[in-house]
C-alpha cells in the first residue's frame, strides 16, 4: 500500500478491515501505525493462541505514546459485527484510568483471530492484558489454567536483580511440579510464568499459592525481595507481584507491544538468558519488534509450553 493513503480497505481473513492514518507516528522513534499493525500482522502465528478465549484489555493511545493514553474494557459501539465478544460482570482491576467505569457488566473482545487483531492494531490499541485464565464455550470463566509472577524492580536495582529472583522462583516451583518460563514486561522488569491449567485450582487458590511463595522467597532473600506492594519498602529490591493472579487482573500479553518511547516487546527468554541476564552478562531490555520477529523466526514459541494441548 502507498505511505501516503490516508485510508485504505484490507482483507484479512477473509474480512475488510478500513484502515487509516498509517503514516501517523505513534511513537517519539518514528514508529507509526502502519509499522504497528505491520508488526502485529507478522507476529499473529505465535501470539494468537496465547490471546485465544482470553477477554482483552487494551491500552490505546490514538495521539501517540507521549500522550495520554486510555484503558478500553468494553468493545467499542462501533465494532465489525464480526468481532467476538464476551459480556462478564464489571470486575475492577485497579488498573488506572479507565472507560466505561459505571456499567454493571463489561463486553470484552475476544482476539482469537488475525481480523480482529488487525482492527485493534488500527485502533492504536499498543498494548493487550489478558487475565490467567480463559473463557469456555459458554463466555463464562473458566478455573486459572496459568500462574503469574510480575518482577518489579525498585530503583536502584534493575532487571539484573529481577533474573536472580527469577532463578529462585524456578527452583522452588520446580519442587511443587511447576514449571516456570520467563518473559520481559517489555518494560523494566521480568515475569514468570507456570501452566496449571490440569490442577483445576478454584478462582482463588493460585492468589492465594503465589502470594504465599512470594512471602517465602521474601524470607529467603530479604536483601533482594519484597512480597508487599508498599513502596516505600521496595527500594533497591525487586518486589514479587502475586496479585496478578486475582481473576479481575490482567498481565501484559505475550509479544505485546509496550506504551513507551521507543516500540519494545513484552518478549519470552530463555533460562540461559535470564541466567546470563543475572549476571550482567546480557542486556534482556528494549526488544524491539524487529528483534522478536527474528528471536521467533529462529527459535519459534518460546512460550508454546503454556499453551493448551488442545488448541
Amino acid at each position: 500500500m502507498s505511505p501516503d493513503t490516508k485510508r485504505v480497505v484490507a482483507t484479512v481473513g477473509g474480512r475488510q478491515i478500513s484502515l487509516s492514518n498509517l503514516t501517523k507516528v505513534l511513537y517519539p522513534s518514528g514508529y507509526t501505525k502502519g509499522d504497528v499493525i505491520e508488526y502485529y500482522t507478522r507476529i499473529a502465528p505465535v501470539m494468537l493462541p496465547h490471546l485465544k478465549a482470553r477477554p482483552v484489555t487494551v491500552k490505546r493511545f490514538p495521539e501517540g505514546t507521549d500522550r495520554s493514553g486510555f484503558i478500553e474494557k468494553n468493545v467499542p459501539s462501533h465494532a465489525p459485527e464480526w468481532v467476538r465478544t464476551v459480556t462478564l460482570p464489571r470486575r475492577g482491576t485497579g488498573w488506572g484510568r479507565e472507560r466505561d467505569s459505571g456499567r454493571q457488566v463489561t463486553e470484552f473482545t475476544v482476539v482469537d483471530d488475525l481480523a480482529t487483531l488487525t482492527w485493534l492494531a488500527n485502533l492504536a490499541a499498543i498494548e493487550l492484558h489478558t487475565p490467567m485464565w480463559r473463557t469456555g464455550r459458554d463466555g463464562q470463566p473458566r478455573t486459572p489454567d496459568l500462574l503469574v509472577f510480575d518482577l518489579d524492580p525498585g530503583e536502584p536495582a534493575t532487571i539484573t536483580e529481577c533474573c536472580e529472583v527469577a532463578l529462585a522462583l524456578r527452583e522452588r516451583l520446580e519442587d511443587d511440579g511447576i514449571e516456570l518460563l520467563a518473559k520481559t514486561s517489555g518494560s523494566k522488569g521480568l515475569q514468570c510464568y507456570g501452566r496449571i491449567g490440569s490442577r483445576r485450582w478454584a478462582a482463588g487458590r493460585s492468589n492465594d499459592y503465589a502470594h504465599d511463595v512470594a512471602e517465602e522467597i521474601e524470607r529467603s532473600l530479604p536483601d533482594l525481595v519484597v512480597s508487599r506492594m508498599t513502596k516505600s519498602v521496595r527500594a533497591g529490591k525487586v518486589l514479587i507481584d502475586w496479585s496478578q493472579n486475582n481473576t479481575a487482573k490482567t498481565t501484559v500479553s505475550p509479544y505485546s507491544l509496550r506504551a513507551l518511547d521507543r516500540p519494545s516487546v513484552s518478549t519470552p527468554v530463555t533460562w540461559d538468558e535470564v541466567a546470563e541476564g543475572s549476571g550482567r552478562h546480557v542486556d534482556l531490555l528494549g526488544f524491539s519488534p524487529d528483534d522478536v520477529l527474528a528471536r521467533v523466526a529462529e527459535r519459534g514459541d518460546l512460550f508454546a509450553p503454556l499453551l493448551p494441548a488442545s488448541r
